[in-house]
């Protein structure tokens, strides 16, 4: 029966395959930033109430979502996130981005082209005026420097994840991607599978992987220490942007929400994971 059993899974993880690279082309993104205006998005910038957008540290110039430090003129820490509004567990999140100009006065060294997206993150409402991060599971994103430096790194702020069967504490975890110097344009994607995996990509190449995000650890300051619970698992959360003090662009932000495919909570989840709404899976696999 084992054996039986075994083979059933191997031929429909196969089947579920071809079906995937079939429809590949049929996955519905859903634009999460309109080219216009910030509208759907929170802004919560360090010291001040949410909303309060400081400088106009966040804004749109030429159809991008961008983040300027020109109304500055002393950064002091001022760590801002935009957030996307709403709440997600199985999806991609893809930005398209890129470091430009000078970084703010007064920034830190290690900030300099750093920017991330946050996932399985705390709602911007429940962040402390003073909070400088939100408890998340930060996708690192960094520019070159001529030297090696990676992008889709991991961080991990208010935050612990569990890579080769073994809890990690260490704050941030370099991917093996390759470096992007100057003002180039890349491609940054996350795979979000609630609380088992969590994947990075980077212009298409899988550069990092791991389980079980959970809050734990530091990193964050300003926060209520009550909603910090160590060892909690991570299934769902906010996404947000980030303004570390270097002027960063994104010209596309978009979600596949998998909620329905991916999720085995979900009513049709056994049904080669059939949408809820009886449709079929964005991420290519098949009606019953």
């Amino acid at each position: 029966m084992k054996t039986w059993i075994t083979a059933l899974l191997t031929i429909s993880s196969l089947l579920c395959f071809g079906q995937k690279k079939a429809n590949v082309d049929k996955e519905e993104w859903k634009q999460l930033f309109n080219g216009k205006n910030l509208d759907g998005w929170d802004i919560k910038i360090r010291g001040y109430e949410l909303n309060d957008n400081f400088g106009q540290t966040f804004r749109v110039e030429d159809g991008k979502m961008v983040v300027r430090y020109d109304q500055y003129d002393d950064f002091k820490q001022k760590y801002g996130h935009i957030f996307y509004k709403g709440d997600f567990s199985y999806y991609k999140i893809a930005v398209e981005y890129r470091f430009v100009g000078e970084q703010a006065p007064k920034g830190e060294g290690w900030a300099w082209r750093n920017s991330g997206i946050m996932v399985h993150g705390q709602p911007a409402e429940t962040m402390g005026k003073d909070q400088d991060f939100p408890a998340s599971i930060e996708v690192q994103l960094l520019g070159g420097n001529d030297k090696k430096r990676t992008t889709c790194n991991l961080c991990t702020p208010g935050t612990n994840v569990v890579m080769n069967g073994k809890l990690i504490t260490q704050h941030c975890i370099n991917s093996t991607s390759q470096t992007y110097n100057g003002d180039q344009w890349v491609r940054a994607e996350v795979l979000v599978l609630g609380d088992s995996l969590i994947q990075h990509f980077a212009n298409g190449e899988k550069v990092l992987e791991y389980n079980k995000p959970q809050l734990g650890g530091g990193n964050v300051s300003g926060h209520d220490p009550a909603l910090m619970i160590a060892g909690k698992l991570l299934d769902h959360g906010s996404i947000s942007l980030q303004s570390e003090s270097h002027p960063v662009e994104f010209r596309k932000v978009e979600l596949l929400n998998l909620k329905g495919c991916m999720d085995p909570k979900a009513k049709n989840y056994k049904s080669y994971y059939v949408k809820e709404d009886n449709s079929t899976c964005d991420y290519g696999k098949r009606k019953k």
